[in-house]
């Protein structure tokens, strides 16, 4: 799984490659805002995959393991997490 996210991770560092080359050309910035929208795009659906990986093994772990203690350890780091993505 996470050779998936560096596969998409290196092809968002070439996206940004190619919007550090729109700037220092000073391309259209409708153009470079466009780049912006695609990087950003991107880099959510990694979001996404990632979140969506971490409750399927890390969280469903914690919760099959039975350690209550570990439950309340994930449920705090992801609210705290899900906080974070939102601001």
């Amino acid at each position: 799984m996470f050779r998936f996210f560096s596969e998409v991770l290196k092809r968002i560092e070439g996206q940004v490659g190619g919007l550090l080359r729109m700037v220092d050309d000073n391309r259209y910035c409708i153009d470079m805002l466009t780049q912006i929208s695609a990087v950003r795009a991107a880099l959510h659906k990694v979001e996404e995959e990632i979140l969506r990986d971490h409750l399927s093994h890390c969280v469903a772990d914690a919760f099959t393991s039975g350690n209550v203690s570990d439950q309340r350890h994930k449920v705090e780091e992801l609210v705290e997490t899900l906080g974070r993505m939102t601001r």
